[in-house]
């Protein structure tokens, strides 16, 4: 089936809470066109079960809020991102509230909302949905984009590449994207002034992890083939607590749960996160990731325990009612019975470098949510800052767009998609082994606990499998599955890269060759054979680590 070309003013990849807040800032004055690998409620914003920090109350602070994730980020938040953000939660919560998120309210305060308190945060300042936030929140934008006459949404649509001046000369910027329609299987032109990358994180370049399918860090590596900057990719956040069951796939046990008083438990009972910090099981989740992790390396163990039975039967069901029907489908019943758990990849700290605007080093590319490096992280996410970053980001990209899409230069002409030299895949199983070693290597070697070793072994095969993953890209017809594979390969070697440039242990990053901190906290940044010096946008001041 032939390509197509389509037109936008506005190109948003990705249809999570910074998408979609980003597309419908902008859609009264121009044409926005949406993309989703799948279904639009695909992403991992409906999977976010604990909720959106925020400072709500009299007796919290802005300050207080900047400190926290100040500390979490193990000195190398960007004070100024932090605070960016942080100031504008309020607004953001607001706004939700005003499209109808029905936020849950505090039963013993009559017309307050519901706060509770997660690992890292000083004060009970995260906003939510029972224990359903994220499905809370990407429904009703869902609804409101979808109402909307100058948004239209594609699901089932896959970025092959961002299409810049290597494609149609000129001025460097970009022109749109190539874009996969699965259900046509052809690759069609999406021109637009500008173009939004909210495609979410690259947890699933691991075995294990609480991520939906579809994390396979696409915007991340569309966006450093395209010419930017990528800093701090060593920094994975593992959340300590998905459940461990045979049929269970990829579900988180929300932080939250924690924060209301539950306890983790050796196979014996014993509690023991007062062994590695005094906030025990209040500790940021990287301490209790590696805690966790250490325990069970100790122990020979497959899998520890998280007990809330000592709470209310009332209490938890009231306040987890999700997690309490899905372990109910695996003969668990957590107002009774421990809840058996292991640590799973869940975020993705570093990204692509923008600035405060959304701005990347691609002229006319924004890119927003957890795909991105603003500074607001660190070496470590916060609990409940990722979802408030996504609201306030989206809104500051869509400002700074509509401000000047009047002065944006029409698209360029690409041309079409050339499929002259390719054929249908007969070797499948290449893909899906290739896959599926990555993933393994990934997690035996650029875990929770590195060694300089391993990263060398796991450099060693990513280089082997670029080389692989690039001839088969450039024999056979694209699919789903093939630039998923190949975008996982482009972000493995950055994790690895990463990793390997930073020697010491700092927040999420541990190596047993280098554990103590350097003294100077510096980020680490890769730059593309692409990249030019001085075409950066303004406000961002990384040391450029090459």
């Amino acid at each position: 089936m032939g390509a197509l070309r389509h037109e936008s003013d506005v190109l948003v990849i990705g249809s999570g809470a910074a998408g979609l807040t980003a597309a419908l800032a902008l859609a009264n004055q121009c044409r926005v066109t949406v993309l989703s690998k799948g279904k639009l409620s695909n992403g991992a914003t409906s999977w976010a079960q604990g909720g959106i920090a925020a400072v709500l109350e009299a007796e919290d602070s802005i300050e207080s809020h900047i400190e926290d994730t100040l500390i979490a980020g193990a000195g190398l938040c960007d004070e100024a991102a932090v605070r960016f953000i942080v100031s504008q939660g309020e607004a953001a919560i607001d706004q939700l509230i005003k499209a109808g998120v029905a936020f849950s309210k505090d039963g013993a305060r009559r017309g307050s909302y519901h706060l509770t308190r997660e690992g890292g945060h000083s004060h009970r300042r995260i906003i939510h949905v029972d224990d359903a936030t994220g499905a809370a929140v990407q429904q009703t934008l869902e609804s409101q984009a979808d109402a909307h006459p100058n948004i239209t949404l594609c699901e089932h649509h896959v970025c092959v590449d961002l299409i810049t001046e290597r494609h149609v000369g000129g001025a460097p910027r970009v022109h749109g994207a190539y874009v996969l329609d699965r259900k046509r299987r052809a690759v069609d032109v999406y021109a637009s002034k500008t173009v939004i990358v909210a495609t979410g994180g690259a947890s699933k370049v691991y075995l294990y992890t609480s991520n939906p399918d579809g994390a396979t860090g696409d915007g991340i590596a569309v966006a450093y083939r395209a010419g930017c900057r990528v800093a701090n990719m060593e920094f994975n956040q593992f959340h300590p607590t998905c459940l461990y069951h045979p049929r269970a796939k990829s579900f988180l046990i929300t932080e939250a749960m924690r924060g209301e008083g539950a306890y983790l438990r050796l196979p014996n009972g014993e509690r023991f996160m007062d062994r590695f910090d005094e906030r025990a099981e209040l500790a940021p989740r990287d301490v209790v990731a590696r805690a966790i992790d250490h325990e069970m390396k100790r122990l020979g163990a497959d899998h520890l325990y998280l007990d809330i039975t000592h709470r209310d039967q009332d209490f938890i069901i009231g306040h987890f009612p999700t997690i309490y029907r899905r372990c109910l489908e695996f003969d668990l019943n957590i107002t009774k019975d421990m809840i058996p758990i292991v640590p799973a990849a869940h975020y993705t700290c570093g990204g692509i470098v923008t600035d405060l605007d959304a701005r990347t080093d691609v002229d006319g590319l924004y890119a927003i949510g957890e795909c991105t490096h603003t500074g607001l992280h660190g070496a470590n996410r916060m609990a409940s800052n990722s979802l408030l970053e996504c609201l306030v980001m989206g809104s500051a990209a869509a400002k700074h767009i509509a401000a000047r899409l009047d002065d944006i230069p029409t698209p360029s002409i690409a041309p079409e998609w050339d499929e002259s030299r390719v054929r249908d895949s007969d070797e499948e199983v290449v893909i899906t082994h290739n896959w599926q070693e990555l993933r393994r290597f990934m997690w035996d070697y650029v875990g929770i606990m590195r060694t300089t070793k391993r990263l060398e072994r796991a450099q060693h095969r990513v280089e082997l499998l670029e080389r692989e993953v690039s001839e088969f890209y450039s024999n056979f017809r694209v699919s789903r599955d093939l630039l998923e594979l190949r975008n996982l390969v482009t972000v493995a070697g950055l994790i690895v890269k990463s990793a390997m440039q930073r020697r010491e242990s700092r927040g999420l990053h541990y190596t047993k060759d280098f554990p103590d901190l350097e003294q100077t906290a510096r980020d680490t940044v890769v730059s593309p054979r692409t990249y030019t010096p001085g075409k950066a946008p303004e406000r961002v001041s990384l040391s450029t680590i090459s």
